[in-house]
């Protein structure tokens, strides 16, 4: 529907103020971009005055000064507790500018003055070396979304506003972010809103035309395709359209009121009134031009309301014309109307920001350390698998930290969510639904399971809107656990790059403070996707983990139940950290009671003495494993040496912490090179289990003392449909390649090498006729059980 436009929405003066200060956030914009000195143009422009290097997108710039300048009205209108979240990607100069009018820069960067010296520096450290990004980044007040990659901005809008009933979270939506699969998604998130408990996302669709050198698409579909689609996605989108500054703040105006409306009348009634069904929120679509305000034509081309405002409007700054072109254009806000002499912005201009923590730049929700509550966590000990001796004892690890999991939802029911892609009873999990539901405010039958509308497990067939609405909701300050297939949280390979970028930022400035760490559980991991094939069967998210900043990221592979719940514990006390916890959620045996796990964990990795024979002297050969599946293969393997040559000396070690085999000055986890060496031996062959790719323990170790004496067996990117253990043998990580690479590489067995070999060459010959007879493992390996 058009905004209403009454004449009354803004009075003359409103509207002259208003515009004049869309004017100061345009003119500070266009300032960033291009310039080095002169900042209130008291000086004919000239060279000089220009930055060697044209940085920085203006295109979507002047919409984003025109929302956020309504949005300081609504908020002091209506003494409202907003945050501002900008989808366009590189829109840094838009954020920077308002929050500098609004004062909120300066008082975290006292540098940046509110005189002409502060414009000055302003300016200059835009895009510059030693200064600031071109898009919103942690760097700047009021940001919690990256612009460096588009399509999360609505989920991190709307992960901010689950259990903030007060909280409503603008968020601009870039029509070309509008055409990533992310944010195409990110719509049905107010299918999991609950306006009892939850605040408000009111989007923004900025509609201009073009992304970087190509028509956007929706805003090249007639009007009543445009309205039915995001009438279909649940919204009542209202239309502001135009060029013509007056009528258009006119049009805004009068639309935000009556979006702002719209949310408070669902609120009371969903409130007060005990309304269940799923409301039609309000959306604001604002078609404005491109690079709205600057340059019409340069060098006779199309530029304003064209492609070519995306970035630097026009670069050249030695050509002289270009150089009256971008004076005449920056004239055109009438700085002189806006600024005083000595810089700063006049004071009717300043009244009209929000002041405090209103202040989109300063509210606290954008920098969620500040609210952050601990965790009333149990004692994980309570959740202990008992078990007499290693091995004694059957269980799904995963179902034993459901069990934790249930009373961390029960006991945080304002602060804590779980998020999975429709996985949380597949994953083990299910013991949480004894206290809680599935969030679901769209249409119930009297037949679903554990659906309701202030569900604390958050589950669309999603990976991207999980990831979104966790971070959304870990940067405004709670705690979270996002449970997912292995093989599919590459998907949100990119997303965790962005945030673990944001946190490694974020622990360089004063200002931010520390928030929930984002924890992911991988399982239904790559050695028991049997069932799945091939296409399930992929460990290498680690890889991709253990690239960013060692005081960031965390990797733990722990082999049992107990050892699990030390993990998540530690985990969910965390700040300012991704983990990345990676644990099987079949049956399995258990190695390790409640001490033992504390201490294993504690440390990360260690010898575990009940599988060694190599105690009061040097072993023979170091047997080591990460990973739950290598570690029992590992053990299994173990089982048959001591049986087949019971004079070898082995020493078993197990990792937990992955990050413990880099070396201490590579990562904070890292073991120092003594101890290192203490428990792999300087000289002696060490074969390696582990539960991802080979490659990457050879990169994590490269530096070590023995490192030429490893060897790895991992996963070899082979998989398909077959019995869990034919998926260990496919990647010759199975007990009896380990005996074999046993054989090879001790010096004292080479005499036996070749009887051993054929040994287990006849063991894995008779593992392939029974699996293709009978279709399931061999009794001796479905039924082994660690007995020594």
């Amino acid at each position: 529907m058009d905004a209403p436009t009454p004449a009354t929405a803004l009075t003359s003066v409103e509207l002259e103020q208003l515009d004049a200060y869309w004017r100061a956030a345009n003119y500070l914009s266009v300032g960033q971009i291009y310039l080095f000195d002169n900042p209130l143009l008291k000086q004919p422009l000239d060279r000089a005055h220009i930055k060697p290097r044209l940085l920085g997108h203006w295109g979507t710039t002047p919409g984003l000064n025109f929302i956020y300048a309504h949005m300081n009205r609504a908020i002091r209108a209506h003494d409202l507790d907003m945050i501002f979240i900008t989808g366009p990607g590189h829109g840094g100069p838009a954020v920077v500018a308002n929050t500098y009018l609004e004062g909120s820069y300066s008082e975290l960067y006292p540098n940046i003055t509110r005189d002409e010296a502060g414009l000055r520096q302003l300016f200059r450290q835009f895009s510059f070396p030693g200064g600031i990004p071109s898009h919103a980044a942690p760097e700047t007040p009021g940001s919690i979304n990256e612009g460096g990659e588009l399509g999360y901005s609505l989920l991190h809008a709307y992960g901010a506003v689950f259990d903030n009933p007060d909280l409503i979270a603008c968020c601009v939506i870039g029509d070309g972010e509008a055409e990533t699969g992310a944010l195409a998604t990110s719509w049905h998130s107010n299918k999991f809103l609950d306006p009892r408990g939850d605040g408000a996302v009111l989007p923004v669709l900025h509609l201009n035309g073009y992304k970087i050198a190509n028509p956007a698409f929706l805003a090249r579909i007639p009007r009543h395709e445009l309205e039915s689609l995001l009438t279909g996605y649940g919204y009542r989108p209202i239309f502001v359209e135009g060029d013509e500054p007056s009528d258009m703040h006119q049009k805004m105006a009068a639309a935000v009121d009556q979006a702002l409306a719209e949310i408070r009348g669902i609120q009371r009634r969903a409130r007060d009134g005990g309304e269940t069904t799923r409301p039609t929120w309000p959306m604001i679509v604002l078609d404005s031009p491109k690079g709205w305000t600057g340059p019409k034509e340069v060098d006779g081309k199309k530029t304003e309301d064209y492609w070519r405002s995306h970035q630097v409007p026009f670069g050249d700054l030695d050509n002289p014309a270009h150089v009256r072109l971008l004076d005449d254009w920056m004239r055109s806000y009438r700085p002189e109307e806006l600024f005083d002499a000595g810089g700063a912005l006049k004071p009717e201009l300043a009244a009209l920001a929000p002041t405090g923590e209103r202040r989109m730049g300063a509210n606290p929700h954008a920098n969620g350390g500040k609210l952050l509550r601990d965790l009333r966590l149990p004692d994980f000990r309570d959740y202990r698998v008992e078990l007499d001796a290693p091995g004694s004892v059957v269980s799904e690890t995963t179902r034993t930290l459901g069990a934790y999991l249930r009373d961390v939802v029960r006991d945080n029911p304002d602060n804590f969510r779980l998020f999975g892609p429709d996985e949380t009873h597949s994953n083990r999990l299910s013991a949480v639904f004894e206290v809680t539901d599935r969030t679901w405010v769209a249409e119930r039958y009297p037949y679903d399971d554990h659906l309701a509308a202030d569900g604390r497990v958050m589950e669309i067939l999603s990976e991207h809107a999980c990831e979104g609405w966790l971070e959304g909701y870990l940067l405004s300050g709670r705690h979270g656990l996002f449970s997912c297939y292995e093989a599919f949280i590459h998907i949100i390979g990119s997303m965790f790059n962005q945030h673990a970028k944001w946190l490694k930022v974020c622990n360089e400035i004063p200002w931010r403070v520390p928030v929930a760490s984002l924890n992911i559980l991988l399982t239904s991991h790559v050695w028991r996707q049997d069932h799945n094939g091939f296409s399930h069967q992929d460990p290498g998210f680690i890889d991709h983990v253990v690239n960013k900043k060692a005081d960031v990221i965390r990797v733990y592979l722990p082999p049992d139940a107990n050892t699990l719940l030390v993990v998540a514990d530690k985990c969910l006390r965390s700040r300012n950290l991704v983990n990345v916890i990676v644990a099987g959620k079949q049956p399995e045996q258990q190695w390790l009671d409640m001490d033992a796990a504390v201490t294993h964990a504690g440390v990360g990795v260690g010898i575990w003495d009940w599988a060694c024979n190599d105690q009061g002297g040097e072993p023979d050969i170091v047997l080591a494993a990460a990973g739950d599946v290598p570690t029992m293969e590992m053990l299994a393997a173990i089982d048959l040496l001591r049986t087949l040559v019971p004079d070898l000396k082995i020493r078993f070690i197990n990792v937990v912490d992955l990050m413990t085999l880099q070396p201490a000055e590579e990562h904070p986890h890292g073991l120092p090179d003594e101890e290192f060496d203490l428990l792999f031996t300087t000289d002696k062959p060490i074969l390696f289990g582990y539960h991802g790719y080979p490659w990457l323990i050879h990169r994590l170790t490269y530096r070590r003392t023995n490192h030429d004496n490893l060897h790895v067996r991992g996963y070899k990117e082979e998989g398909t449909t077959t019995t869990p253990f034919d998926m260990v043998v496919l990647n010759e990580l199975d007990r009896f390649h380990l005996v074999i690479d046993v054989a090879r590489r001790v010096p004292k067995l080479q005499a036996q090498a070749a009887h051993l070999q054929q040994q287990m060459l006849d063991k894995l010959g008779a593992h392939t006729q029974y699996i293709h007879a009978h279709g399931e493992d061999m009794p001796e390996i479905r039924d082994w059980k660690w007995a020594r």
